[in-house]
């Protein structure tokens, strides 16, 4: 297996923020360096050990997808190399793993868009037949495919919390409705596009979330990172079924096992500390994410 990078530490960098996976760095006033650790998360919490390559591999997805995408929205890369603003004995932390992006204001709304009724949209939708304040129709079951995607947005958390399911109303509220329905449509085109990619090669996109800033001249800017398996639901087509939980080239192998894990002989809490992943359960994620990107090559 690759070598793995817990937590960064770019020394000649101002540190500006970790995130559950991403350490960011300050680059002068107006460019971020965002290093992919190999750190995972599940249930807002982040675990002990790290996935070797993850964070090489979402990195060099997430450009896959600001490429395939850049027609619909401007990003936020700036076209120069991480390796060129770190020193020389630093280089080895950034290879592969990081981006050097554009400084922007970023608008406090997770852009969930989805295809298919899975996770906390499946369990809203049991108790009111809508997501989001987005009503379905009758008869949808557990990974149920859409009439068409739907905008389904949560307001940003701290590090540590969760995020919270949230109306498109209330996302006018946040930020007025010009932007509002500036992002909702883009937000579903950009899922459209990706859906339509992805089913080429065998995979189903069942739901997404985006990012998004405002660059000094208040232009909308995709950010951070895109259709990832951290933050997508990446399902294999040839094995899908309705009214069961797929399988998925995701966390999703990660979250089944702590289900059943125990701390202290008792059943994990979900809350820190995390109790120590297996080798076999660290190996098996690994693949799981390797699998979503070796399908995308093809």
């Amino acid at each position: 297996m690759p070598s793995s990078l817990h937590t960064s530490s770019i020394q000649s960098l101002p540190l500006l923020a970790r995130g559950k996976v991403r350490d960011n760095y300050a680059v002068g006033s107006d460019r971020i360096l965002m290093v992919a650790s190999d750190r995972i998360s599940a249930f807002d919490v982040i675990m002990g050990e790290p996935i070797p390559g993850k964070g090489r591999l979402l990195t060099q997805m997430a450009l896959f997808w600001f490429d395939k995408l850049g027609h619909i929205c401007p990003n936020h890369l700036t076209g120069e190399t991480p390796e060129s603003v770190v020193t020389p004995d630093e280089v080895a932390q950034v290879q592969g793993r990081a981006m050097l992006v554009k400084r922007l204001q970023p608008i406090p709304v997770e852009a969930v868009v989805r295809g298919y009724l899975a996770g906390s949209g499946w369990q809203e939708y049991q108790a009111s037949r809508s997501v989001c304040g987005v009503a379905l129709p009758e008869g949808l079951r557990n990974a149920s495919k859409l009439p068409a995607p739907i905008f389904t947005p949560a307001a940003k958390a701290a590090v540590g919390e969760h995020d919270e399911n949230i109306t498109y109303e209330r996302v006018v509220e946040m930020i007025g409705p010009s932007l509002a329905e500036k992002i909702r449509t883009i937000s579903i085109a950009l899922y459209e596009t990706a859906r339509d990619i992805a089913a080429e090669k065998g995979i189903l996109i069942a739901d997404t979330k985006f990012e998004f800033g405002l660059d000094s001249e208040g232009t909308l800017v995709l950010m951070d990172e895109v259709l990832t398996p951290d933050s997508s639901r990446y399902w294999p087509a040839d094995t899908y079924q309705e009214g069961v939980n797929p399988p998925s080239f995701d966390k999703q192998f990660l979250r089944d096992w702590l289900e059943t894990a125990q701390v202290q002989g008792r059943p994990w809490s979900k809350s820190p500390p995390a109790p120590r992943l297996p080798q076999s359960v660290i190996e098996s994620t690994a693949a799981k994410y390797q699998e979503a990107w070796t399908r995308l090559q093809d």
